[in-house]
């Protein structure tokens, strides 16, 4: 249980940092299977499923709160060294894609798979302003225009963060909204620290933050639920070939975050700080790809935990 809740929190944090995905962090740490089908198959068994998917959303809800002031500054203030390491946590997802692929005897026309999903995921990520983590384009919610909007802006992301290596922050920065969700979320936070001093000021910011995270958590649970769906069925008929696409899908998040976060601060850097940041880049790659490696286990014995602690 504990286990699963920090797998949740790892996916919480990939879901606020521009770039990152939260599917391909459910691949590493191992859940991302079991959590479609106890999406899928939740009312067969609600107890079992409940004690599965509880702890996973309870940590994804804690690394969302607990990461989004602090990743977005890191990202900003120490960019080379926070995004290299989120680089290392999407290369140690690449042996399991090909464990995952070598499921099936190899076909020179798969490769076409893991182009087609390189070029879109890359395509779709030059469509979004990946600076832009701080416009917010609704602080509060005026209108049915509004809350329509925000449901729209939970059913695009979620339903496509859902695939595998498509990151959720850029489909918001798509449809510019990703600093409406996350100013929103970081407005709870600010609340709770000023309901410890006693500030009543902090009930008014958080009925004003969950009018506008309400709608969006409305779509985001029926995209889920819509995309979980699809994404069973495409692994259940042609597992291998999924992951063939998912290949070029990491390839491209890893460009991506090279593209947005490492390479722009070299250009700006002093010569004397390039071999620091080029030794330190380099080590926290390192520890991203043994933490990734640390993480992932086979389903089977994801499964198998399950069992045992029923």
């Amino acid at each position: 249980m504990l286990m699963n809740m920090i797998k949740g929190f790892l996916i919480g944090i990939a879901l606020v940092v521009p770039g990152l995905s939260g599917s391909i962090f459910a691949v590493v740490v191992g859940i991302y299977e079991p959590l479609l089908n106890s999406v899928n198959y939740f009312r067969s068994d609600i107890r079992r499923h409940s004690r599965f998917l509880g702890p996973v959303a309870v940590g994804v809800v804690l690394g969302i709160l607990a990461s989004t002031k602090l990743v977005l500054y890191l990202t900003e203030a120490f960019p080379i060294l926070a995004y290299a390491f989120f680089t290392g946590l999407v290369l140690g997802v690449i042996p399991f894609v090909l464990k995952k692929m070598r499921q099936i005897r190899f076909n020179p026309l798969y490769l076409l798979l893991s182009v087609g999903g390189f070029i879109i995921i890359w395509l779709l990520a030059q469509l979004g302003d990946t600076t832009s983590t701080t416009s917010v384009a609704i602080r509060q919610v005026t209108s049915m225009a509004d809350a329509g909007l925000l449901l729209f802006a939970g059913l695009f992301s979620v339903s496509l963060m859902a695939i595998p290596g498509i990151s959720g922050s850029v489909m918001l920065m798509v449809i510019n909204q990703y600093g409406t969700v996350y100013y929103a979320v970081s407005q709870l936070t600010d609340a709770a620290a000023l309901l410890l001093r006693g500030n009543g000021r902090a009930w008014g910011m958080i009925g004003t933050s969950l009018l506008v995270l309400l709608p969006f958590m409305i779509g985001a649970v029926v995209g889920l639920i819509l995309i979980a769906k699809l994404m069973e069925w495409l692994l259940k008929h042609f597992p291998a070939q999924v992951y063939y696409a998912v290949l070029g899908v990491v390839i491209a998040a890893i460009a991506i975050l090279l593209q947005t976060g490492v390479l722009p601060p070299f250009a700006t850097m002093a010569a004397s700080e390039l071999t620091i940041q080029v030794i330190g880049a380099v080590v926290l790659t390192v520890l991203g790809v043994i933490s990734a490696l640390f993480f992932d286990k086979p389903e089977e014995k994801v499964v198998e935990e399950e069992v045992r602690a029923l």
